[in-house]
């Protein structure tokens, strides 16, 4: 089976800042590649983040790219482009796919095609008009070298937008067949490069350390590399990813919205490490401003992924999950905190710690050794308990936190997202401990994680927010987004402590009672009032647009809601509403909401095999009827 052949890269790419289809771009890459590429269609300065417009015609060039969400932005990028400047292209015939870009510029005469390598791409360029190409900056500022004798071209790009990253650069290394290396003309941010008998393959290597690096990563990946063979390999690393789950379905429509889900669950992180002359993994601190040793990733936001694309990772990725954990593990040591959403260095721009689940749900799988899980819970104990200066890093207000066992309202916003995301990270804090056999650590944090219930209203059925004098706050109301709540209100917090689903509905009555409560959520109309924010939020618009109620699938707290029936005993009302979900929700084009570094794809994954991680950390699953005849997972039936 051509798994590939069923892959719509811009799936989710029909978005904008006020309505997200998935705020998604169409990216080539190989499988957690360093870079990625993507056709870059407008240069609007006022969002310029969302960067392709699939309805667009007109055309800049391909960008090589590490954007992780448009909410983020771009880091270390440049772009390849026709002269001319703006182009034109037949968005019909234009192949943006996994392994493969073919774009043809209608008015500059001018076919580009590309396929990716691990830490860059082999490219082939044809001129019909003219005989020059350009390479030039699409953000920050991006400058120029010529290597005459060995006929390279050196650059650098120093754009990053709202992380933390001292001496952040990416360094480029491009050798073009047929290139005319004296009749190239660097200008401001641009190189102009004249191409022999107007066809050429070229190839391309980054580094964030060193010219040298760039030079040593083309040669070891894309020296002497013909086109075709590089895409054939691409085409087999991507296969081989997407057939570690094989569903039976005659249905074309759910075929290419699986494995459209797989190929994006596969893309974050990204590999941030490299390989250096004596075949050592190396990479660049955005912490120190220098080269260490060892692995790291970046490009992820653990409040999205937490909940269904690291519990994946450990069904069918489990030696680049150990990788990323080593990587995770480096951040603490060399920056003094575990990572919360990086794109290069830390962004910091969601609330709460949760690679918390991601660390215990990966010791229960049996995800790396035991050193490794000491290492991370260091890490954990670490900003459990230490405010950092800078708000980015860590867990924000911890100090309060500690000090009344609740996060007050009147010194924060989302104080209700913050405790209940502390209890849930204290209690994966015990889970790692007792696994290593910490238990006095196991018994501390256990006791920590109950602390929720201090928040929860018996009387209105929610999570409330209390002062520092223990006060409910006045005029509650569950419609009102944002204050207490993190893209949400009351409603979507109901079941927001995930490792205490027992001890909620004991609060609320019994399961029967929240089972009930279920049914309310999906029942009462789906109303909102913009409340902290200000106006409507797009998650506020795409809630409404669903049509489930309370039930925001469009955004992560909603996630677990529609499996919450069946872990409560309910499973046939759980089918219900997950075929109505993947049914409606999604098509070959469209995802609900914000698919966000793949953690909807990740939800859409589970929903159709029938297993859903409902507490990160907890070796089971919620478990329903999968949407297809039957399925394997790494080859194996289930």
């Amino acid at each position: 089976m051509n798994y590939l052949n069923y892959v719509n890269t811009k799936m989710g790419t029909d978005s904008n800042i006020a309505f997200s289809r998935g705020n998604t771009l169409p990216l080539c890459q190989l499988p957690f590649g360093m870079c990625a590429f993507a056709p870059q269609t407008t240069t609007e300065k006022e969002h310029r983040e969302w960067f392709f417009e699939p309805n667009n015609d007109r055309i800049d060039g391909i960008r090589l790219t590490h954007q992780p969400s448009p909410w983020i932005g771009d880091y270390g990028t440049f772009l390849f482009a026709p002269t001319g400047g703006e182009s034109y292209y037949d968005r019909e015939k234009a192949i943006f796919a996994p392994d493969y870009i073919n774009v043809y510029f209608e008015n500059a005469g001018c076919r580009f095609e590309l396929t990716p390598t691990e830490r860059g791409g082999v490219f082939k360029i044809e001129l019909e008009n003219e005989d020059y190409f350009v390479i030039k900056s699409s953000e920050g500022n991006t400058n120029f070298k010529l290597d005459k004798e060995n006929i390279i071209i050196y650059g650098t790009n120093d754009h990053h937008l709202k992380d933390d990253a001292k001496n952040f650069k990416m360094y480029f290394a491009i050798s073009i067949d047929s290139l005319d290396i004296d009749e190239a003309k660097i200008g401001k941010n641009e190189i102009k490069i004249k191409i022999k008998d107007k066809k050429a393959e070229g190839r391309v290597g980054i580094s964030y350390i060193s010219y040298e690096m760039a030079r040593l990563t083309l040669e070891r990946e894309c020296a002497g590399k013909a086109f075709d063979l590089a895409r054939k390999e691409a085409q087999e690393k991507w296969q081989e990813a997407l057939s570690r789950i094989s569903i039976d379905s005659d249905d074309e429509k759910q075929l290419k919205i699986f494995y459209s889900c797989m190929y994006r669950a596969f893309l974050f992180p990204h590999r941030a490490y490299e390989i250096d002359e004596n075949g050592q993994d190396v990479h660049y601190s955005p912490f120190t401003g220098k080269t260490h040793k060892g692995k790291r990733y970046t490009d992820n936001g653990f409040w999205d992924t937490y909940r269904t694309s690291y519990p994946l990772f450990s069904l069918i990725a489990r030696d680049e999950l150990e990788e990323m954990l080593e990587g995770f593990a480096t951040d603490y040591e060399e920056g003094g905190y575990l990572p919360r959403w990086t794109s290069m260095g830390e962004v910091g721009c969601m609330p709460s710690t949760l690679i918390d689940g991601v660390i215990a749900e990966a010791a229960v799988r049996g995800v790396g050794d035991k050193e490794l899980h000491r290492r991370l819970l260091k890490g954990m104990l670490h900003h459990a308990n230490v405010l950092s200066d800078k708000k980015i890093y860590g867990r924000n207000h911890i100090d309060k936190y500690l000090k009344y066992g609740y996060v007050p309202y009147d010194f924060s916003n989302e104080s209700i997202n913050l405790s209940l995301d502390f209890s849930y990270g204290d209690w994966c804090i015990g889970v790692v401990a007792d696994l290593l056999g910490e238990k006095e650590i196991a018994d501390e944090y256990f006791e920590r994680s109950l602390w929720y219930r201090q928040l929860f209203d018996k009387k209105t059925g929610f999570f409330r927010a209390k002062n520092s004098r223990g006060e409910w706050r006045e005029d509650f109301d569950p419609f009102v987004w944002g204050y207490d709540y993190t893209e949400s209100s009351a409603w979507q917090n109901i079941f927001g402590a995930p490792h205490a689903l027992d001890d909620i509905a004991s609060m609320l009555g019994g399961r029967e009672k929240a089972i009930s409560k279920i049914d309310e959520i999906l029942d009462t109309p789906p109303i909102f009032k913009v409340g902290r924010y200000g106006c409507e939020i797009h998650e506020m618009t795409e809630m409404a647009v669903q049509k489930l109620g309370q039930c925001a699938i469009s955004n992560q707290p909603s996630f677990s809601i529609p499996f919450l029936y069946s872990y409560y005993g309910d499973m046939e009302k759980s089918d219900k509403v997950i075929r109505k979900i993947a049914d409606e929700c999604f098509t070959p084009d469209s995802y609900p909401g914000d698919e966000d570094n793949g953690s909807m794809s990740a939800w859409y994954i589970f929903a159709t095999i029938g297993k859903y991680p409902i507490c990160p950390g907890k070796k089971e699953y919620a478990e329903t009827t999968p949407l297809v005849k039957g399925y394997k997972i790494n080859g194996q039936n289930q």
